[in-house]
């Protein structure tokens, strides 16, 4: 599928409802769908994806867009690469009918396929249930999946959907009214948490929208908001993505601790429940320095 490095993940697909999309997957245990930012599954979107694996779980990567593997630092690759291959990215979701950039009140219709694809997973790999990880682009649409009850750890990392060109869709995310009553509603009723994390500094994801969460989920909705100058330096591009680009993998980063937020949240939500044997595998720290 790519001659890019994909060492120790396996390739496959995944068909729902005539839609067939290629998959990587990496490790054993409870799924997490890890659903990659524009312009794709970048090298550091697969070690985020290690990590998830390193502490007992199956990381699950749907292609959406771009080419899995394809590094898009503009320091490695220089801007123009860069620029040009996000451009692409950007224009096969614009003219896709599956994404809802700009109109509020909607969920993406992909959202109906990855739905799916969790539940698929969830019967491959057993455990209480399953996560899932949307990143920019495709923050809000692990929020969507969480209306299926198997989805136990729903988390939005600068989630940046609609994009936030007036002020009313600054203040909102990409769901349904009627999706998002159902997340409330489990919230409320199964104690389910979901978790957000953004750089405030983030035009792409201004504070009014997180706001907008804490108001609809209450305590429910745990937000991680870091300050712009915890984002790696060493990243070309402004703060945004805290659990890829703009990590800082060194111990008392305040990346790295959103990091270990998440991974814990999959530990609480997915391994450290009776009787699922993947718990005891574990390690108690992610990988890393």
């Amino acid at each position: 599928m790519s001659e890019h490095d994909l060492t120790g993940f396996d390739e496959s697909t995944f068909t729902h409802e005539g839609v067939t999309r290629p998959i990587l997957r990496r490790g054993t245990g409870p799924a997490v769908v890890v659903i990659a930012e524009i312009p794709g599954i970048t090298p550091k979107v697969l070690e985020f994806a290690r990590r998830v694996a390193a502490i007992g779980c199956t990381a699950v990567l749907p292609v959406l867009f771009g080419t899995p593997g394809r590094a898009a630092d503009p320091a490695t690759v220089g801007r123009l690469k860069t620029r040009l291959y996000m451009a692409s990215s950007i224009a096969k979701v614009c003219v896709s009918r599956e994404f809802t950039v700009l109109a509020t009140g909607k969920t993406s219709p992909v959202v109906s396929w990855l739905r799916a694809l969790a539940a698929d997973e969830h019967e491959r790999c057993g455990g209480p249930g399953v996560g899932a990880v949307g990143m920019c682009l495709t923050g809000g649409f692990a929020l969507a999946m969480a209306t299926d009850e198997r989805l136990l750890a729903p988390v939005l990392s600068q989630p940046s959907l609609p994009l936030p060109v007036t002020g009313s869709r600054a203040a909102v995310i990409d769901i349904s009214p009627q999706d998002l009553a159902t997340v409330r509603a489990r919230c409320e009723r199964d104690g389910l948490e979901v978790m957000g994390l953004r750089f405030c500094g983030d035009r792409l994801v201004p504070g009014d929208r997180f706001a907008f969460l804490r108001r609809e989920l209450g305590e429910a909705f745990v937000a991680v908001e870091l300050d712009d100058s915890a984002a790696n330096p060493a990243s070309a591009l402004p703060p945004h993505s805290v659990l890829t680009e703009h990590l800082l993998d060194e111990p008392g980063q305040p990346t790295r601790a959103a990091l270990d937020k998440v991974l814990d949240l999959f530990r609480n939500r997915l391994l450290e429940q009776p009787g699922n044997p993947a718990a005891a595998q574990a390690p108690a720290t992610p990988a890393g320095p």
